[in-house]
């Protein structure tokens, strides 16, 4: 039984290490999002599985001390915690490897989820932890019980499988996507791309999706909701990275939808927020909810 008067957040999929030359860091994009929708303020549940190991037990703790609760979080006795190598070639432009078959490939679908997914504001959840049978499988049936499933698209080649996109896009009540997962999208369906509200439409009516989130970095964002849609400009800042940047912008854009709030209100803090964490190193900076309200009000959209 849940004992949660407050209203939460699910965020479905992998926790890991993002290994830089520089040092390691939490990562996964729907840890990313949980780690910033519980920045702003919204209590927020991480369902995933770490390895019974030394970077199991780090990445515990440092969920732990960020004040995420970690009881949703699995340990696999045989499977280790994920990892993603980042290596830097001459030109310092960053590719990363995500290792395959760790810990939250596995994760398995217990008991309490359903109260725990059924009673949540937001499901949230991507494509890139469905990449093996196990996860597929439990996400698939947590699908059923969501409310409000919010489809984060984050294609990752190799583990792009254009039949389990299709049916995700089939469960999702909202989908953000970037400009260029839009135009994948688009071929992946035998689709020309002609512009942006074609390929809204497209998506919108061929899925019954309501609300699609596109995101075009430093040429703002646009929402689609139902036969409406709205234009934002971006917030010009001075980028330290670009690390977790979408993933900010969705935990902004969540924040503010779960509450019912009008489209301006919730893209103001999306943008804001994505723009905020831009302008600071990795995705899950250290900063504190003040440090960011002062700049939203500072970089109003």
């Amino acid at each position: 039984m849940i004992n949660n008067k407050e209203p939460y957040v699910v965020c479905f999929g992998e926790v890991l290490w993002d290994i830089f030359p520089e040092g390691s860091r939490a990562g996964g994009a729907p840890f990313n999002a949980a780690y910033n929708i519980h920045k702003m303020g919204t209590d927020v549940k991480m369902l995933s599985r770490i390895g019974n190991d030394e970077l199991g037990r780090k990445l515990d703790d440092q969920i732990r001390s960020w004040g995420i609760t970690t009881e949703y979080i699995q340990t696999d006795d045989e499977k280790p915690t994920g990892t993603v190598l980042a290596k830097i070639d001459q030109h310092n432009e960053a590719t990363y490897e995500i290792i395959n078959h760790v810990a939250w490939d596995y994760i398995e679908l217990l008991p309490e989820h359903k109260e725990l997914v059924s009673n949540a504001e937001a499901f949230v959840f991507g494509s890139l932890s469905a990449r093996n049978n196990r996860t597929r499988e439990t996400l698939l049936q947590l699908l059923e019980y969501a409310k409000l499933k919010v489809f984060d698209v984050n294609f990752r080649p190799p583990f792009i499988d254009v039949e389990l996109i299709k049916t995700l896009l089939h469960k999702a009540d909202i989908v953000k996507m970037n400009k260029a997962e839009m135009r994948e999208i688009m071929a992946y369906f035998g689709e020309e791309y002609r512009s942006e509200d074609e390929s809204a439409a497209f998506i919108q009516d061929h899925f019954n999706i309501g609300e699609i989130v596109l995101t075009k970095g430093s040429k703002g964002a646009r929402y689609f909701v139902g036969n409406q849609n709205y234009g934002f400009s971006a917030v010009p800042i001075t980028i330290a990275d670009t690390v977790g940047s979408g993933d900010a912008f969705l935990s902004g854009f969540i924040s503010k939808r779960i509450k019912g709030e009008t489209p301006l209100e919730i893209m103001n803090q999306a943008i804001s927020l994505g723009a905020f964490i831009t302008s600071k190193s990795g995705a899950c900076p250290d900063y504190e909810p003040s440090e960011f309200n002062d700049f939203k009000l500072q970089h109003t959209v």
